[in-house]
C-alpha cells in the first residue's frame, strides 16, 4: 500500500530544493494557478487537454479544491512549485492514478512558459520522485509524454526513466491525436543508480 501522509503536514513542512518549494495544492493557490495557466496558455495547450477548459479563476479554484480532496482521499498528490526567492507559483508536479495494491503512481507536470529552460521541472520532479519512492513507498512510477514534446521528453531522460514503448494515439489534445512515449522507474532502479 502507498503511505500517503496528511496534506497539512506538507503544507507546514513542504519539500524544498536549492531553488524551489513544493507544497500540496489547496484552494489558497487558486489565484496563482489561474495566473500561471492564463499566462502560459499557448505554451501548454498543445500538450495538455484540460487547458481550454480552464477558462476563469473559478476553474482553477475547482482544480485546487479537487487536488486537496484527491490528496486527502489518497487518490493523488499534487504539489504547487514555487521559486524560493519570490514565492511565485511556476508550475505543478503531481503523482496521479494511485494503484495502492501495486504501489504504483503516474508522474505529471507542467511549467509556466516564462520559467522554462532553467532546470526547474527536472529539479521539482526529482524531489517528487525521491519523496514518492521514500515517504509514499511507491514501487513503480510511470510517466508519458507526447512523442513530439521534446522539452518533456528531455526532463524524463534527465530523471533516468526507462523507455517502455509507444502508446499510439493515447490522447486527443488541441484537435489532434498524440502518440505517447511511455517510461517507468522502479524503486529498484533508483537504488541501483
Amino acid at each position: 500500500m502507498l503511505a500517503v501522509p496528511p496534506r497539512q503536514e506538507l503544507r507546514i513542512r513542504p519539500l524544498e530544493t536549492s531553488r524551489l518549494i513544493l507544497a500540496p495544492i489547496d484552494t489558497s493557490d487558486a489565484r496563482d494557478l489561474w495566473a500561471a495557466v492564463d499566462a502560459s496558455r499557448a505554451h501548454l495547450e498543445p500538450w495538455l487537454p484540460w487547458v481550454p477548459f480552464n477558462v476563469d479563476a473559478e476553474a482553477s479554484f475547482r482544480y485546487a479544491e479537487a487536488s486537496a480532496s484527491d490528496w486527502d482521499n489518497a487518490r493523488a498528490c499534487r504539489f504547487g512549485i514555487r521559486d524560493r526567492i519570490g514565492r511565485r507559483l511556476v508550475g505543478v508536479v503531481g503523482l496521479e492514478a494511485f494503484a495502492h495494491l501495486h504501489q504504483s503512481v503516474e508522474l505529471g507536470y507542467w511549467l509556466r512558459a516564462d520559467t522554462c529552460r532553467k532546470g526547474f521541472m527536472t529539479e521539482a520532479a526529482r524531489a517528487t520522485i525521491d519523496w514518492a519512492l521514500g515517504t509514499l513507498r511507491a514501487h513503480r512510477i510511470r510517466v508519458a509524454a507526447a512523442t513530439d514534446n521534446h522539452a518533456s521528453l528531455g526532463v524524463i531522460r534527465r530523471l533516468g526513466f526507462h523507455f517502455e514503448g509507444i502508446a499510439r494515439q493515447a490522447e486527443r489534445c488541441n484537435g489532434r491525436w498524440l502518440d505517447h512515449a511511455v517510461f517507468a522507474m522502479l524503486a529498484t532502479d533508483a537504488r541501483a543508480s
